[in-house]
């Protein structure tokens, strides 16, 4: 999983950088072409697919809001079936502190660590974001090991991996979007995503035969923008397409939009100075990110686990980048909640799919119902499961696939962002809102202002809210009903699953059980039940 990669970004999507190792993948497995993350920011969209469930069903909305000890995540689902599960990267869990003190669970059990890591064993966690302001993070993996390769003081992270030196030789902060510009003081082979690319080798090398699920979370191309010699420089300004906007969308009076665009990172990003700096460092991140992918896929083959490893490759959200005039994520344009996602499937029975590429919509909580498939469980029987397995697509059963829903949800919560003092005062619940995508249109319930529709199959680009066209009308009642059916449709059942022997079902053998419900006398009760009377 990468962090704030755009779906467009890729070679293979029609992107504007090379990326011949992520291509090399689609070619061996399915690129969806129309896949979409369940939150809009790092924390509940991770949550959704470390756990299969939507936000609304989870809960942890954004990013530092727990994820309950009670939620089972792809490790508890696999861990019966006899794959150990394990964390290289990020994940922006934050550990349910009360639900850890209610259950009087001991912070230094084993258990404890892996219920504190999304249900993974951590052979390094690392967030990626390591701020002078906490000094508690100094001590991380990465850090140490920029010590050990010679870079002083007690934070390489930001002074020489995320910061730059410029022309007259003054370290730059790569905080600082003006950075973006020049090479980060670190070579490429020292760098997070390198960095991390040796840690998975290094584990897949040490684990030999042994069955697996790596989550394998990179931090990059998510800021700072800051990317080694030579990446900085692959691609001139001149040759970024132009961005995704018009001028009409800064006439809208929609106050959610509106508050987004004019929030500090949303005017600077719509500066033409700032998105010609940043594009061009942002998509070396995504080059430098497909070589190193491609260092890791040579080590699978060298090492035999190319024909027995399914391979995924997606994105948490994508990145504005001045897009529609805002920066960032966090609201629920394509540029952000469309993500790539490729699954290459090492079994015969995908044969069928090789290198091809699916427009049905898929959400980013089918890819744990699909592993738990393809690892020789049954994702159908399991209700903590909320997405659908792509493996009837991956091995193209028509029928099954037939079935597959043609729509996807995604949730926002900005209560806790900047932008909110420019909305109008209202509790926590109305800085929500609430996508359904379908193959022609978006509908997006806002809990702050107007609903909002587009008509994708007459403007993809999505610039003209046609929430107010009578035309639509139909449309609009559809989706907003189809929205309610969602909503209504969640699984919040987290202790019972069918055919669980503690929960006892009355379907007309309650009497052969024992227990005798609306029977007038004796003559009433079925012979095989007269025992329980007499």
């Amino acid at each position: 999983m990468c962090d704030q990669l755009r779906h467009d970004a890729l070679s293979c999507a029609g992107g504007l950088i090379d990326t011949p190792n992520i291509d090399a993948l689609a070619d061996r497995g399915v690129r969806f072409d129309r896949a979409f993350a369940q939150g809009s920011v790092c924390g509940s969209s991770r949550m959704s697919a470390y756990t299969g469930r939507y936000v609304q069903s989870h809960g942890s909305r954004y990013n530092s809001v727990p994820l309950s000890v009670a939620e089972p995540t792809i490790g508890d689902h696999l861990r019966p079936l006899g794959v150990r599960s394990v964390l290289i990267g990020k994940t922006h869990m934050a550990r349910d502190r009360s639900g850890l003190d209610r259950l009087r669970l001991d912070p230094d059990d084993p258990w404890t660590t892996i219920v504190n890591q999304c249900g993974f064993e951590p052979i390094e966690r690392d967030d990626g974001l390591v701020p002078n302001t906490r000094p508690q993070l100094f001590e991380r993996g990465y850090n140490r090991f920029l010590v050990e390769q010679g870079y002083d003081g007690p934070n390489p992270w930001h002074t020489a991996a995320n910061s730059v030196l410029t022309p007259d030789g003054e370290r730059m902060s790569g905080w600082l979007l003006e950075a973006s510009q020049y090479p980060a003081i670190i070579p490429d082979e020292l760098s997070e995503t390198a960095y991390m690319t040796n840690r998975a080798i290094d584990f897949i090398r040490d684990a030999g035969d042994d069955r697996w699920c790596i989550h394998l979370s990179f931090i990059k191309p998510h800021w700072p923008y800051v990317v080694s010699e030579p990446y900085h420089r692959l691609v001139h300004r001149n040759d970024l397409p132009s961005p995704n906007r018009c001028d009409a969308e800064l006439e809208t009076a929609h106050p959610v939009l509106r508050a987004f665009q004019r929030s500090r990172i949303g005017s600077t990003f719509s500066r033409d100075e700032v998105r010609t700096t940043v594009y061009p460092a942002y998509l070396g991140l995504v080059k430098q990110l497909d070589d190193h992918l491609g260092r890791l896929f040579r080590a699978l083959h060298d090492l035999g686990r190319s024909d027995d490893t399914m391979i995924v490759l997606t994105s948490d959200h994508g990145d504005y980048l001045g897009d529609h005039w805002m920066g960032e994520k966090d609201w629920l344009h394509e540029e952000v909640v469309r993500i790539p996602m490729i699954v290459a499937d090492p079994r015969a029975g995908a044969d069928a799919t090789r290198g091809s590429v699916s427009t049905d919509l898929v959400e980013m909580i089918d890819l744990a119902p699909t592993f738990v498939d393809a690892l020789g469980g049954d994702a159908g029987a399991n209700v903590h499961l909320e997405g659908q397995s792509l493996e009837p697509l991956l091995h193209d059963r028509a029928a099954a696939a037939d079935d597959h829903d043609q729509v996807a949800v995604t949730e926002s919560e900005f209560s806790l962002m900047e932008m909110v003092n420019d909305l109008p005062p209202g509790p926590r619940a109305s800085r929500r809102a609430t996508m359904l995508r379908t193959p022609d249109y978006k509908y997006i319930l806002s809990e702050t202002g107007p609903n909002l529709l587009y008509n994708l199959r007459e403007e993809p680009a999505e610039l003209t809210d046609r929430i107010g066209d009578p035309g639509l009308a139909p449309v609009r009642a559809e989706l907003h009903e189809r929205l309610f059916e969602w909503y209504r449709a969640r699984s919040h059942e987290l202790t019972w699953r069918p055919g669980d022997g503690d929960v006892p079902r009355y379907e007309g053998k309650d009497a052969v059980d024992g227990i005798l419900i609306g029977y007038w006398n004796e003559a009433d009760v079925p012979d095989a039940a007269r025992p329980n009377i007499g």
